[in-house]
């Protein structure tokens, strides 16, 4: 559940809206419409770590044949030859 709050009403009650933003996001509005979220600092470096992941993520249909087949012939080391043996039987 996120709170939502005019700007007027967050300006006059930040201390309050502070440890709000502890337990959920504020969103804070300026005539019905969300202007900016007010949130924790956990979350906001949360986010900020998601952000950084995807930046060096890529999509498989980004992906070069080149690298599908490098990654298709791949295997992983004899220890783990039980895993293959199930990659096996597709």
């Amino acid at each position: 559940m996120m709170r939502e709050v005019p700007a007027t009403e967050f300006a006059r009650n930040f201390g309050q809206y502070r440890e709000i933003a502890q337990r959920e996001p504020v969103a804070v509005t300026s005539h019905g419409r969300a202007m900016g979220y007010f949130i924790s600092a956990i979350e906001f470096e949360e986010m900020q770590r998601l952000k950084a992941f995807v930046r060096r993520s890529r999509a498989v249909t980004d992906l070069s044949k080149e690298e599908i087949d490098r990654m298709t012939a791949g295997r992983m080391d004899p220890e783990h030859d039980h895993l293959n043996a199930l990659l096996d039987k597709e």
